[in-house]
């Protein structure tokens, strides 16, 4: 059924920016796999041959969606020390992926990117190179960033419970799977750490993260 953002981008003029706002909606709530040119159109309430006056092909969507999904990631400032700004843009980062699932595996997929994409890749790089970073180095710290916070982030949503409630219910539940004599190492995990008050599971990120940018700064000269 059309949301109230599907009904008023069906008053508005047609344009590329809300095509791909609206296929990025439609990722969101029904998967990568329902976005079709044709789903497309009936979301804006337009016949899908009318998209194509806004878009060539639904692979020039897929690239716009991308671009978006680049554009919602806070950008490291010239003002910040690189590890701040490293810190801020990854975990800026991790919550973008969070909102937009199908984003995961499909970021570093496209071969055409858009001004997005670039300004992002292109103040990642400055804010890595004006702290001192080689050419070499710049590449190593960047991919190695990208590779937690996509691992991350891919291992996040597949886990099986999400709220703080869910996981501590099954962890409850997975103890009761297993006989804590036989494995005490991972009992003991579940009771003392993960089913301890307020945990949560992305908390790790920020500890994983910080290992990173410590380790980035004794290998910076």
């Amino acid at each position: 059924m059309p949301t109230q953002t599907t009904r008023t981008a069906k008053r508005a003029p047609l344009s590329r920016e809300r095509v791909l706002r609206a296929a990025v909606d439609l990722a969101d709530t029904a998967g990568l796999e329902s976005l079709t040119m044709r789903r497309l159109g009936q979301e804006l309430g337009v016949e899908a041959m009318s998209l194509y006056n806004h878009v060539a092909n639904k692979e020039q969507v897929l690239d716009g969606m991308v671009d978006v999904a680049f554009s919602e990631i806070d950008l490291p400032s010239g003002r910040s020390e690189w590890k701040a700004a490293m810190r801020r843009r990854a975990v800026s980062a991790l919550k973008m992926l969070a909102r937009h699932r199908w984003a995961v595996g499909l970021m570093e997929s496209r071969s055409t990117p858009g001004p997005a994409t670039l300004r992002h890749h292109d103040a990642v790089i400055g804010s890595l190179r004006k702290a001192g970073f080689s050419i070499e180095m710049a590449a190593h710290a960047y991919s190695l960033m990208d590779s937690y916070i996509y691992g991350f982030a891919l291992q996040q949503t597949n886990l099986p419970a999400g709220t703080r409630e869910e996981s501590a219910e099954l962890a409850q539940i997975f103890l009761g799977q297993f006989n804590a004599d036989d494995h005490p190492h991972l009992a003991e995990l579940v009771t003392e750490h993960v089913m301890k008050p307020g945990y949560d599971y992305a908390d790790e990120f920020e500890f994983g993260l910080d290992l990173i940018l410590d380790s980035l700064e004794n290998l910076r000269n």
